[in-house]
């Protein structure tokens, strides 16, 4: 197992930096970024074979395809931290002519970013068409797709969940931010989806569930479960079970913080609960 403190600390920076871009513009999505901080991190650190640099092709290696785009600080910052460029453009985050636009976009050329996201429910289909073009390369790499749980209200992506099982797209795993909050109140009160687990494996998928997404260890023992599932001739999924506004006390268990920035006093407050630990850009 890795050094779970190194990814614990990497955890906490970044927490730090969704709260200061957001803050700075009072524009953003704090609350699902550090809902899915943890898993971020660890899949970008551990969890997925990545080759030094970047290119659009992505041939062997692992790729990853955000869906709910909404959350580009954490992914912002996870890119960085990770060496795909340098920290200190975190700065420029939702500013005019920025590489780091609100939803990520392909056509500002920042590396790491290989769709634009944000009209939700597409994602899924996205990471299938790389996936299938993983097989007709021969290239045995696996494809990474995070959804949020209210996501999965738009149609598209029980189609392709449809499309993945019926043609045995087995290279893809699929990870489902199970929160239960989205920008209008529980998932549960805007529209209930009942279990989601028994609808994935109606559809043919292997389910695995990760009751602590908001804990290193368990996402990378929970994930490496979900690899050694590839390639037995069906997709996975995985539910993380997180909480929306993670490491920040008053922004937990609550949809309040989807898409609101916090003030100068409760900027304050949530970096006082999340000491630096590699330096603030």
């Amino acid at each position: 197992m890795p050094n779970t403190q190194q990814l614990d600390d990497l955890v906490t920076q970044v927490r730090r930096d969704i709260l200061r871009m957001v803050h700075k513009v009072n524009s953003g999505h704090p609350g699902g970024s550090l809902g899915c901080t943890e898993f971020l991190v660890a899949l970008y650190s551990e969890i997925m074979d990545r080759k030094e640099g970047f290119d659009m092709d992505g041939m062997e290696e692992d790729l990853f395809f955000l869906s709910n785009g909404h959350i580009s600080p954490v992914f912002y910052s996870v890119l960085a931290r990770t060496g795909y460029f340098p920290v200190e453009e975190l700065n420029t985050f939702r500013l005019i002519n920025s590489r780091l636009q609100g939803h990520p976009t392909t056509h500002e050329g920042l590396p790491g970013i290989r769709i634009a996201s944000g009209s939700l429910g597409q994602g899924l289909s996205a990471a299938l068409g790389a996936a299938q073009a993983k097989k007709l390369n021969k290239d045995n790499h696996l494809v990474y797709c995070l959804c949020g749980d209210g996501e999965l209200q738009e149609g598209q992506n029980w189609e392709a969940i449809m499309y993945a099982a019926a043609k045995k797209v087995d290279n893809v795993i699929a990870t489902v931010d199970l929160n239960g909050q989205q920008i209008d109140g529980s998932t549960d009160h805007v529209l209930d989806m009942g279990s989601v687990k028994d609808k994935f494996e109606a559809f043919g998928w292997i389910v695995l569930e990760i009751e602590e997404g908001n804990n290193v260890t368990a996402i990378l023992e929970g994930m490496a479960e979900a690899k050694a599932k590839s390639g037995q001739g069906k997709p996975v999924c995985v539910l993380l079970k997180t909480v929306m506004g993670n490491g920040v006390d008053f922004m937990m268990h609550t949809h309040a913080w989807h898409g609101k920035a916090p003030n100068d006093e409760q900027l304050a407050i949530g970096l006082e609960q999340n000491p630096e630990t590699l330096g603030d850009y």
